[in-house]
Parts: structure tokens; C-alpha cells; sequence
């Protein structure tokens, strides 16, 4: 007989092998099940097994929502958390383990979609100057001005950057990206994306078996460490709260339309494919495109 740690380890695997999710994403969707499990625990005075949850009505579900509501918990979140809910339930019952429908017989709180504001070009590139100076250590102040030059040079998610390895090296005038939903692009690489690089590469004092980017103590960097120093930078520069790692990479695109370079050419160069199904892609020549980028872009 599975038992719900059984299964929610299956469904682990399943998001991780088969849908190929996102570690960050990852993370997220385990949060959010915890948490559930962890309120119908205290509201129904009962530990949660696949028997409960097959036993959990409307009002259940709607009792977990007014707490995350008294919780100040944002509606993006909780549409997330219900969007997490959901698909574990499709698991079991597509596993034929349980059946419920009572998760699918609320609503998703409206969300606002938002997208983050964009730094002015001089902000970009003193943010991209002065990160450097946040560190006592040499390699990690070239590691931190390689890595924010790289997420706003080539319009790169963060998860992206960090997921750079040593077969991508040495660096070259483009770069093979493996973004959301394994799809693969092109960038072009501006020659001050390279250097940088090559600088921390030259600084770094550890031997590198599969990161690029590497942490304080030898292993792979992670988001949430340069999302800190990144807080720290604005602190120093002033910046607003919405200079994160995703506001440098919708910069680029900014300021790349702003210099007139085509909608396409900039969705192509961040990977959306959102829009693949209502627009047909002009095959941008690598060459010509890379041409249009250097000329446009603020760092090139």
C-alpha cells in the first residue's frame, strides 16, 4: 500500500524527469504542497494521509484560502499555490490512487500580470560597475560583475546564467541557451560579456567540474546568494526594490526596442515562446543579428 510520501515522491520525479521543471520551480511547488498538507492538518485535527485528501470538501479548500488571505499571502502566490494543488491531484487521479474535484470547483484569485520596471541605461551599466565593489575578495567581485554583465548583456534568466557549465567554454560570439521548457536559442555574446567572464575565469580560485559561476566555498552559486548581493547594491546605488535579476534581463529588452531593434529578433533573443502560437518567427540571420545587437545595445 502507498503511502502519501510514496506518492509525493513520484510526483517529484514526474515534474522533475518528465515535465522538466525548473529547480527553482521545483522548490516552489514542494513549498506550496507542504503548506496545504500542513494547514489541513491543523484544520482538520487529523494527520494527512491519501485518505484525507480524497475525503476534502469545497470548504476545506476555500477555509485554506481565507488563511493564506489573513496571512497576507499575495494572489499571485495563492494562485500559484492552487495551480501546485491542483496539479498533484491530476497526478493521483491519473495514477488512478484517489479522486477529488473539489480543489477544481474554486476559483484562482485574479492576478494583475506585471512586468518588472526597467533601469535607465545608466543605471544598468553602473550597477554593472559597481557590484564588483561589494566584495573583499577579488574573484568574487569579478564573479559578480561577470555574472549581473552577462544577465543584462544577453538578456539571460538568472536560472540560465547559473546553469552555464564548463562545456560551454571558452566563450564565443554566441551562446547556446536551455531556457524554459528545455527549448534551446541563440545569444550573442557582446566582447564585454567576454571579457568579464574570462576575467573571473582567470581569478577563480577552484577547480571547476561542472558550474562556471561558483559559491564562496567551492560550490555552485546560487540564485538566491546573488539575489543578497544584488540587495546590497541597491542599497549602495540607490536603486528601487524592482532591480532584481529579472528587471536587468527585461532592461535588455528595453533598450534594445528602444534603439529599434525588431519585437521578433528580442523574442527570439529571450527565448519566449509564449507567443509561438499566435505568431510565426522570422529566422533571424545569427550574423546580421549580432551585427543589429552591437549596434544597439548600451554595452556594445
Amino acid at each position: 500500500m502507498q503511502t502519501l510520501q510514496d506518492v509525493v515522491k513520484q510526483w517529484y520525479s514526474y515534474l522533475k524527469n518528465e515535465r522538466q521543471y525548473s529547480a527553482h520551480t521545483l522548490r516552489a511547488y514542494q513549498s506550496d504542497l507542504i503548506s496545504f498538507f500542513d494547514f489541513q492538518n491543523r484544520h482538520r485535527g487529523e494527520a494527512v494521509t491519501l485518505s484525507v485528501l480524497e475525503k476534502l470538501e469545497v470548504r476545506d479548500i476555500r477555509a485554506w484560502l481565507a488563511h493564506r488571505q489573513r496571512s497576507d499571502m499575495s494572489n499571485k502566490a495563492t494562485a500559484r499555490a492552487i495551480s501546485t494543488i491542483r496539479s498533484f491531484y491530476k497526478y493521483i487521479e491519473k495514477q488512478e490512487i484517489i479522486k477529488n474535484h473539489a480543489v477544481f470547483s474554486v476559483s484562482s484569485p485574479k492576478v494583475t500580470k506585471s512586468v518588472p520596471r526597467a533601469l535607465s541605461s545608466a543605471d544598468a551599466v553602473d550597477a554593472g560597475s559597481a557590484i564588483g565593489q561589494l566584495s573583499d575578495e577579488d574573484w568574487v567581485s569579478k564573479r559578480d560583475t561577470a555574472l549581473l554583465t552577462l544577465i543584462y548583456g544577453c538578456g539571460l534568466r538568472i536560472s540560465e546564467a547559473l546553469s552555464l557549465t564548463i562545456a560551454d567554454l571558452p566563450i564565443g560570439e554566441s551562446l547556446k541557451i536551455t531556457g524554459k521548457g528545455n527549448k534551446e536559442r541563440e545569444v550573442p555574446v557582446l566582447p564585454i560579456v567576454r571579457e568579464r567572464i574570462n576575467e573571473y575565469l582567470e581569478a577563480c580560485p577552484f577547480n571547476m567540474n561542472e558550474s562556471i559561476f561558483i559559491g564562496v566555498r567551492g560550490g555552485s552559486l546560487t540564485p538566491e546568494v546573488f539575489r543578497r548581493q544584488l540587495k546590497n547594491l541597491r542599497c549602495m546605488l540607490g536603486l528601487p526594490d524592482s532591480a532584481t535579476p529579472h528587471a536587468f534581463r527585461h532592461s535588455f529588452a528595453t533598450h534594445l526596442l528602444e534603439k529599434g531593434v525588431g519585437l521578433r529578433e528580442i523574442q527570439e533573443l529571450l527565448g519566449h515562446s509564449s507567443l509561438a502560437s499566435t505568431q510565426i518567427y522570422t529566422k533571424v540571420d545569427t550574423k546580421n543579428l549580432l551585427e543589429a545587437f552591437e549596434k544597439a545595445h548600451p554595452k556594445g
